[in-house]
Protein backbone atom coordinates (compact mmCIF):
# COMPACT_ATOMS: atom_id res chain seq x y z
CA UNK A 1 0.00 0.00 0.00
CA UNK A 2 1.00 3.64 -0.50
CA UNK A 3 1.84 5.50 2.75
CA UNK A 4 1.98 9.04 0.93
CA UNK A 5 5.01 9.77 2.47
CA UNK A 6 7.56 9.98 -0.03
CA UNK A 7 9.11 13.14 -0.29
CA UNK A 8 7.55 14.29 2.88
CA UNK A 9 9.78 15.98 5.67
CA UNK A 10 9.48 14.14 8.71
CA UNK A 11 11.00 15.95 11.86
CA UNK A 12 11.73 13.59 14.55
CA UNK A 13 12.97 14.42 18.49
CA UNK A 14 14.78 12.08 20.38
CA UNK A 15 15.86 10.08 16.72
CA UNK A 16 19.19 8.76 17.87
CA UNK A 17 18.34 5.56 19.89
CA UNK A 18 15.74 3.37 20.57
CA UNK A 19 12.29 3.94 18.88
CA UNK A 20 12.80 7.56 17.47
CA UNK A 21 15.90 6.03 15.60
CA UNK A 22 13.67 3.15 14.44
CA UNK A 23 10.80 5.18 13.32
CA UNK A 24 13.93 7.73 11.48
CA UNK A 25 14.72 4.15 9.27
CA UNK A 26 11.14 3.22 8.68
CA UNK A 27 10.21 6.66 7.39
CA UNK A 28 13.34 6.22 5.54
CA UNK A 29 12.18 3.18 3.97
CA UNK A 30 9.02 5.37 2.66
CA UNK A 31 11.13 7.65 0.89
CA UNK A 32 10.33 10.37 3.56
CA UNK A 33 13.34 13.11 4.66
CA UNK A 34 14.33 13.26 7.79
CA UNK A 35 14.77 16.25 10.20
CA UNK A 36 16.28 14.34 13.33
CA UNK A 37 17.06 16.53 16.58
CA UNK A 38 18.83 14.98 19.54
CA UNK A 39 21.55 15.30 22.51
CA UNK A 40 23.79 12.36 21.06
CA UNK A 41 25.63 13.89 17.72
CA UNK A 42 27.63 10.73 17.26
CA UNK A 43 24.79 8.50 16.87
CA UNK A 44 22.79 10.76 15.57
CA UNK A 45 26.04 11.29 12.62
CA UNK A 46 25.66 6.91 12.47
CA UNK A 47 21.76 7.42 11.34
CA UNK A 48 22.22 9.95 8.85
CA UNK A 49 24.72 8.05 7.41
CA UNK A 50 22.42 4.62 7.53
CA UNK A 51 19.23 6.78 6.47
CA UNK A 52 21.35 8.14 3.74
CA UNK A 53 22.26 5.10 1.83
CA UNK A 54 18.31 4.95 1.30
CA UNK A 55 18.66 7.95 -0.84
CA UNK A 56 16.79 10.41 1.68
CA UNK A 57 17.78 13.63 2.47
CA UNK A 58 18.53 14.06 6.40
CA UNK A 59 19.25 17.34 8.23
CA UNK A 60 20.54 16.95 12.23
CA UNK A 61 19.82 19.40 15.20
CA UNK A 62 21.98 18.52 18.06
CA UNK A 63 20.58 19.95 21.20
CA UNK A 64 19.23 19.33 24.84
CA UNK A 65 15.74 18.88 24.68
CA UNK A 66 14.66 19.91 28.17
CA UNK A 67 14.90 23.15 27.31
CA UNK A 68 13.26 26.00 25.62
CA UNK A 69 16.60 27.19 23.89
CA UNK A 70 17.21 23.29 23.35
CA UNK A 71 14.15 22.96 21.04
CA UNK A 72 13.94 25.83 19.58
CA UNK A 73 17.46 25.56 17.87
CA UNK A 74 17.64 22.28 17.48
CA UNK A 75 14.58 22.22 15.34
CA UNK A 76 15.69 25.50 13.57
CA UNK A 77 19.35 23.41 12.69
CA UNK A 78 17.45 20.65 11.66
CA UNK A 79 14.90 22.19 9.60
CA UNK A 80 17.62 24.58 7.62
CA UNK A 81 18.15 21.53 5.30
CA UNK A 82 14.48 22.09 4.26
CA UNK A 83 13.81 25.52 4.43
CA UNK A 84 12.43 24.98 7.02
CA UNK A 85 9.32 23.06 5.70
CA UNK A 86 7.66 20.11 7.69
CA UNK A 87 5.24 17.52 7.58
CA UNK A 88 4.93 15.61 10.31
CA UNK A 89 6.48 15.69 13.68
CA UNK A 90 7.15 12.92 16.37
CA UNK A 91 7.30 14.27 19.54
CA UNK A 92 9.73 10.76 20.87
CA UNK A 93 11.79 12.14 23.27
CA UNK A 94 11.24 11.50 27.02
CA UNK A 95 13.13 9.71 30.18
CA UNK A 96 12.08 7.72 33.29
CA UNK A 97 13.75 6.29 36.26
CA UNK A 98 12.19 4.41 38.78
CA UNK A 99 11.30 6.26 42.23
CA UNK A 100 9.00 6.05 44.90
CA UNK A 101 6.63 9.27 45.42
CA UNK A 102 8.88 9.36 49.15
CA UNK A 103 11.97 9.45 46.77
CA UNK A 104 11.15 12.45 44.33
CA UNK A 105 12.06 15.75 44.63
CA UNK A 106 10.69 19.03 43.15
CA UNK A 107 13.49 19.13 41.09
CA UNK A 108 12.84 15.72 39.93
CA UNK A 109 9.64 16.45 38.63
CA UNK A 110 10.62 19.32 37.21
CA UNK A 111 12.84 17.47 35.13
CA UNK A 112 10.40 14.79 34.08
CA UNK A 113 7.90 17.70 33.40
CA UNK A 114 10.48 19.48 30.89
CA UNK A 115 12.06 16.63 28.59
CA UNK A 116 8.77 14.26 28.92
CA UNK A 117 6.09 16.84 28.45
CA UNK A 118 7.35 20.52 27.83
CA UNK A 119 9.43 19.76 24.66
CA UNK A 120 6.10 17.91 22.73
CA UNK A 121 4.44 21.15 23.49
CA UNK A 122 7.51 23.37 22.19
CA UNK A 123 8.02 20.90 19.37
CA UNK A 124 4.54 21.31 18.38
CA UNK A 125 4.40 25.36 19.20
CA UNK A 126 7.25 25.51 16.86
CA UNK A 127 6.05 23.56 13.90
CA UNK A 128 2.10 24.27 14.19
CA UNK A 129 2.75 27.87 11.71
CA UNK A 130 4.01 26.05 9.18
CA UNK A 131 1.41 23.50 9.14
CA UNK A 132 -1.19 25.93 9.31
CA UNK A 133 0.14 27.79 6.42
CA UNK A 134 -0.09 24.55 3.94
CA UNK A 135 -3.51 23.71 5.93
CA UNK A 136 -2.04 20.29 6.12
CA UNK A 137 0.67 18.18 8.89
CA UNK A 138 0.76 15.30 11.26
CA UNK A 139 1.96 15.30 14.93
CA UNK A 140 2.29 12.12 16.93
CA UNK A 141 3.49 12.21 20.39
CA UNK A 142 4.79 8.84 22.16
CA UNK A 143 3.29 8.89 25.35
CA UNK A 144 3.31 5.18 27.28
CA UNK A 145 1.16 2.71 28.55
CA UNK A 146 1.75 4.31 31.67
CA UNK A 147 -0.05 7.14 31.10
CA UNK A 148 -3.44 5.09 30.20
CA UNK A 149 -2.69 2.67 33.44
CA UNK A 150 -0.12 4.04 36.04
CA UNK A 151 1.31 2.49 38.52
CA UNK A 152 2.86 3.52 41.60
CA UNK A 153 6.49 3.84 40.15
CA UNK A 154 7.39 6.03 38.49
CA UNK A 155 4.85 8.02 39.25
CA UNK A 156 6.30 11.23 37.78
CA UNK A 157 6.70 9.69 34.32
CA UNK A 158 3.48 8.22 34.85
CA UNK A 159 1.49 11.46 35.26
CA UNK A 160 3.37 13.85 32.41
CA UNK A 161 2.69 11.00 30.37
CA UNK A 162 -0.71 11.32 31.01
CA UNK A 163 -0.54 14.85 30.16
CA UNK A 164 0.91 14.03 26.98
CA UNK A 165 -2.33 11.87 26.60
CA UNK A 166 -4.67 15.19 27.29
CA UNK A 167 -1.79 17.54 25.09
CA UNK A 168 -2.72 15.04 22.13
CA UNK A 169 -6.70 15.10 22.60
CA UNK A 170 -7.04 18.72 23.29
CA UNK A 171 -4.54 19.44 20.27
CA UNK A 172 -6.28 17.65 17.73
CA UNK A 173 -9.68 19.43 18.71
CA UNK A 174 -8.06 22.89 17.83
CA UNK A 175 -6.28 21.92 15.34
CA UNK A 176 -8.71 19.88 12.92
CA UNK A 177 -9.62 19.92 10.64
CA UNK A 178 -6.43 20.05 8.46
CA UNK A 179 -3.40 18.93 11.11
CA UNK A 180 -4.05 15.32 12.52
CA UNK A 181 -2.95 14.86 15.69
CA UNK A 182 -2.68 11.55 17.49
CA UNK A 183 -0.17 9.56 20.24
CA UNK A 184 1.26 5.65 20.47
CA UNK A 185 1.41 4.69 23.97
CA UNK A 186 4.06 1.92 23.81
CA UNK A 187 4.46 -0.62 27.04
CA UNK A 188 7.78 -1.60 27.83
CA UNK A 189 10.20 -1.52 24.74
CA UNK A 190 13.39 -3.00 25.21
CA UNK A 191 15.46 0.44 24.28
CA UNK A 192 18.56 1.84 26.07
CA UNK A 193 15.87 3.79 28.10
CA UNK A 194 15.42 0.15 29.85
CA UNK A 195 18.99 -1.17 29.07
CA UNK A 196 21.51 2.08 29.49
CA UNK A 197 23.38 1.93 33.11
CA UNK A 198 20.31 3.46 35.89
CA UNK A 199 17.60 3.22 33.45
CA UNK A 200 14.39 1.01 33.88
CA UNK A 201 16.59 -2.53 33.72
CA UNK A 202 18.46 -1.17 36.81
CA UNK A 203 16.34 0.75 38.71
CA UNK A 204 13.87 -1.99 38.63
CA UNK A 205 16.93 -4.15 39.93
CA UNK A 206 17.27 -2.19 42.50
CA UNK A 207 13.33 -1.38 43.41
CA UNK A 208 13.00 -5.59 43.23
CA UNK A 209 15.99 -6.64 44.55
CA UNK A 210 16.72 -8.82 41.72
CA UNK A 211 19.26 -8.70 39.11
CA UNK A 212 17.92 -6.61 35.92
CA UNK A 213 16.71 -9.64 33.29
CA UNK A 214 15.18 -10.92 36.12
CA UNK A 215 13.67 -8.05 37.56
CA UNK A 216 12.26 -6.62 33.98
CA UNK A 217 10.94 -10.22 33.82
CA UNK A 218 8.92 -10.01 37.67
CA UNK A 219 7.44 -6.89 36.68
CA UNK A 220 5.88 -8.05 33.08
CA UNK A 221 4.25 -10.32 35.51
CA UNK A 222 3.34 -7.83 38.11
CA UNK A 223 1.69 -6.75 34.87
CA UNK A 224 -0.34 -9.35 33.47
CA UNK A 225 1.35 -8.66 30.30
CA UNK A 226 -0.61 -11.22 27.64
CA UNK A 227 2.08 -11.59 25.39
CA UNK A 228 4.78 -12.04 28.00
CA UNK A 229 7.73 -9.93 26.46
CA UNK A 230 9.04 -6.57 25.40
CA UNK A 231 8.34 -5.30 22.70
CA UNK A 232 10.99 -4.10 19.88
CA UNK A 233 11.45 -0.16 18.55
CA UNK A 234 10.41 -1.24 15.41
CA UNK A 235 7.22 -2.66 16.53
CA UNK A 236 6.16 0.91 18.10
CA UNK A 237 7.92 2.17 14.26
CA UNK A 238 5.76 0.44 12.42
CA UNK A 239 2.23 2.02 14.45
CA UNK A 240 4.05 5.61 13.97
CA UNK A 241 4.75 5.58 10.34
CA UNK A 242 1.15 4.55 9.91
CA UNK A 243 -0.32 7.28 11.75
CA UNK A 244 1.59 9.61 9.96
CA UNK A 245 0.54 8.42 6.54
CA UNK A 246 -2.44 9.13 4.17
CA UNK A 247 -3.85 5.01 5.13
CA UNK A 248 -4.64 7.11 8.59
CA UNK A 249 -6.33 10.12 6.81
CA UNK A 250 -9.38 9.88 9.32
CA UNK A 251 -7.37 8.95 12.40
CA UNK A 252 -7.23 11.84 14.86
CA UNK A 253 -7.03 12.11 18.36
CA UNK A 254 -6.32 8.90 19.30
CA UNK A 255 -4.32 6.56 21.28
CA UNK A 256 -2.86 4.06 20.11
CA UNK A 257 -1.57 1.30 22.59
CA UNK A 258 1.48 -1.07 21.48
CA UNK A 259 2.34 -2.76 24.86
CA UNK A 260 1.40 -6.07 24.15
CA UNK A 261 -1.87 -5.90 26.73
CA UNK A 262 -0.79 -4.76 29.15
CA UNK A 263 -3.73 -2.15 29.01
CA UNK A 264 -6.94 -3.93 30.64
CA UNK A 265 -9.47 -1.05 30.24
CA UNK A 266 -12.11 -1.01 27.18
CA UNK A 267 -12.33 2.52 26.60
Amino acid sequence: MDTGLKGKTVLITGAAHGIGRAAAIAFAGEGASLALVDIDREALDALAAEAGERGVKVGLGVADLSTGEGVATGIETALKTFAGDVDVLVNNVGSGYVRTFDQLSDGDWEATFQLNFMSGVRASRAVLPRMREKKRGVIINNTSDLGRQPEAVPIDYSSLKSALIAFTKGLARAEGPHIRVNAVAPGPVWTPFWTKPGGFADTFAAFHNMPPQEAVEHELKLRQMPLGRLGTPEEVANVIVFLASDLASFVTSSVWGVDGGTVRNIT
